[in-house]
């Protein structure tokens, strides 16, 4: 028998705040345990909360980027449940009032558009950190965290597969960070999921028993624990079992869910009104003024940089798959483009200057930051900011260097402070691109290589390009190829 998925999602993204969500104790800063607390965000007597007006407006710019529908008038719960981490006893979130409702992510991919639905947006405070020893012999918890704004998205079952969950996922994160509403940081713990996926026989409506996977914090870990726990589920159907409705973790070591409680009912929680925080209003102008305040969202960008700097649809998804990476193309270019028309850099078509950028961008710079494991904020850091890069590919456009040469330009830029000029000059970078200059050099390649020679003239044109590589060793790389293999065609022609 063959199954369906059907998937659905709530994630949990941190709100950039500086402060936390009712109280003015710092969201991120010092990593010691219990050390970012006071009596709201520990639940002493007589605490009261006070409403972070950052929070709701960063939840609103999230509602407008996934064209939810805002609600007029919100207001906050008590969500009643025993954890170690809750020193409350309760957590503040939105039940009766959320946020906003509905909304949609659409998905491109094969010339197609998947249409994922959401049921709610709505704000809460994040709970505490337990930290199981190894051994188990005892748990510490950590409350640093407690009281941490949250926006949490809710989607309806329409992810059919993990391939598709991650996609979903990737795709939320980048509109929420474009937008500002969170840093996006996984490995800080700025996005979690906890999703619920059941199994039915293909070409079936009907939905089958599901299970929630709580707490991944990974797209790995989200496609993984999917693929496993359909699997699972598709087993215990096909040998006629019954899945049980339950709340499951899931273990990266092992490449297995296991399970963690019985999965709760809203009635378990015993929601009621936060008696200690009133209703509040979103009135019209407030979500205007959001609005207007709106940063670019990454297919607005998308199609901005296609449209403007003429790059090519698949550059440009690249480019925009992290903010920090666009918003540095984006510099990047506008500094070339200056240069350009300072030093007239560039031939022809002054849309090269971006391409060149987007090629450097997506090759050299992202292949640096992977070597380096450091993002491009590190880069600027050390130096490698859009006006040094721009320097480093004015020489790169006015064919001045050639392509490796370029790049040994690039790494030693970033070493040292020196002109762009004077390390070309120190490591002998300039290209060697007057035909009078390679004539030699190519007349000698040839004397060297006479079988090579007839075996080109024979019919094996795939050697041009060993000749040309033999050009660009003789001449330690300075050789303009394109020059170096004009040069070549001419020579090798049969004589007569």
């Amino acid at each position: 028998m063959e199954f369906d998925a059907v998937i659905g999602f709530e994630i949990h993204a941190q709100l950039a705040t500086r402060t936390k969500i009712f109280c003015s104790c710092a969201c991120e800063g010092e990593d010691l345990p219990n050390t970012r607390v006071c009596p709201v965000c520990l639940g002493m007597p007589g605490a009261l909360p006070v409403l972070n007006r950052e929070a709701v407006e960063l939840a609103i710019r999230a509602a407008v980027a996934l064209d939810a529908e805002i609600s007029p008038e919100c207001g906050f719960d008590r969500k009643n449940y025993f954890y170690p981490d809750l020193p409350k006893g309760y957590q503040i979130t939105q039940a009766r009032m959320p946020l906003a409702r509905a909304g949609h992510i659409d998905l491109e991919g094969n010339g197609k558009t998947r249409r994922i639905r959401l049921q709610q947006i709505h704000i809460e405070e994040d709970a505490g950190k337990t930290i199981h020893e190894s051994g188990g012999g005892s748990s510490l918890v950590d409350m640093s965290r407690c009281g941490v704004p949250l926006l949490e998205v809710v989607t309806l079952p329409d992810v059919r597969d993990p391939e598709e969950a991650t996609r979903f996922l990737t795709e939320l994160r980048r509109i929420l960070v474009f937008a500002g509403v969170t840093v996006g940081d996984m490995h800080r713990g700025h996005l979690r999921f906890d999703t619920n996926v059941s199994v039915r026989p293909r070409g079936s409506n009907d939905l089958g028993t599901r299970t929630e996977i709580k707490n991944l914090n990974s797209f790995r870990a989200a496609r993984s624990a999917l693929a496993h726990e359909i699997e699972r589920q598709s087993a215990l159907v096909s040998n006629g079992e019954t899945v049980t409705h339950e709340t499951l973790l899931w273990d990266e070591a092992t490449g297995r869910t296991a399970p963690m409680r019985i999965k709760e009912g809203a009635s378990d929680y015993r929601y009621f009104p936060e008696p200690d925080l009133v209703d509040f209003e979103i009135g019209g102008g407030w979500v205007a003024r959001v609005r207007e305040r709106m940063p670019e969202l990454p297919r607005e960008v998308e199609r901005r940089f296609t449209e403007t700097y003429g790059i090519p649809a698949y550059d440009a998804g690249v480019l925009t798959a992290e903010v920090g990476v666009a918003l540095y193309f984006d510099d990047l270019v506008g500094e070339l483009a200056r240069r350009v028309q300072e030093v007239g850099a560039g031939r022809g078509d002054p849309r090269a200057a971006a391409k060149l950028a987007s090629n450097w961008v997506m090759v050299v710079v992202r292949g640096y930051l992977n070597a380096e494991c450091i993002d491009i904020k590190g880069l600027s850091a050390r130096g490698m900011t859009p006006a040094r890069l721009a320097e480093v590919l004015i020489p790169r456009l006015r064919r001045e260097i050639n392509e490796p040469a370029a790049r040994k330009l690039f790494e030693e830029a970033i070493r040292t402070d020196d002109s762009v000029d004077a390390i070309v000059e120190r490591l002998g970078l300039s290209q060697l691109g007057d035909d009078a200059e390679l004539m030699g050099v190519v007349d000698g390649i040839l004397r060297e290589h006479p079988d090579e020679v007839k075996r080109y003239r024979a019919g094996e044109r795939r050697l041009l390009r060993y000749l040309v590589g033999e050009v660009m060793r003789a001449t330690a790389g300075r050789a303009d190829p394109v020059v170096a293999t004009r040069l070549l065609t001419e020579r090798l022609k049969p004589s007569g």
